[in-house]
């Protein structure tokens, strides 16, 4: 599927695991600036946007790599974001159980593979940037992504990939180690 910002209700019918492409306007934001944000509000609308979990690489004006950082460290932050109209969250490695339930009947998130920075970088451009004072890689960068390819994987409806992996891999850890001598499960 196709998305274009600002989002809207069509997230809602997006299933963990769905593959989807992601254009338009989207903003960076890492720890810092979800804090700046709580504390001075938030600098653009944040109704049916897409918020993106990283500190680009931006020389002369131009993107040169922006990969995902580690979303879970903004748990406890994205309430905020998502209480305002935020209908997407992008980012690596998923998040927290609080987060899949704030999620749910409202937004998603996106995941992008670590290690795509360049690919990522090739698919955007800026157009502005708030907070500059807090440095490039916590500034809130605006960025106009051209069809990024990102996979659900936390739906409106609490399916998560992320944690689906993670039961499987500990009922393969169990299966493989049973009759393990001193094995406890």
């Amino acid at each position: 599927m196709n998305l274009t910002t600002p989002l809207g209700d069509e997230v809602l019918k997006l299933r963990a695991g769905d593959r989807v492409t992601l254009s338009g306007i989207i903003y960076t934001a890492r720890d810092e600036a979800h804090l700046r944000m709580m504390e001075e509000g938030i600098p653009f609308d944040p109704a049916g946007a897409a918020v993106y979990h990283c500190g680009p690489v931006v020389k002369d004006g131009r993107i040169v790599v922006a990969g995902p950082t580690t979303s879970a460290r903004m748990d406890a932050l994205t309430g905020f974001l998502l209480d305002r109209g935020v209908r997407a969250l992008i980012g690596k490695g998923g998040m927290g159980a609080e987060v899949v339930e704030q999620l749910r009947g409202r937004g998603v998130y996106l995941a992008l593979t670590g290690g795509c920075a360049a690919l990522a970088a090739s698919r955007m451009q800026v157009r502005g940037v708030f907070f500059e004072d807090l440095g490039m890689a916590e500034a809130v960068w605006v960025i106009e992504a051209d069809r990024l390819p990102l996979i659900v994987g936390i739906d409106a409806h609490g399916g998560d990939i992320f944690e689906d992996i993670r039961q499987k891999a500990k009922a393969q850890f169990r299966e493989q180690f049973k009759n393990t001598p001193g094995y406890i499960p």
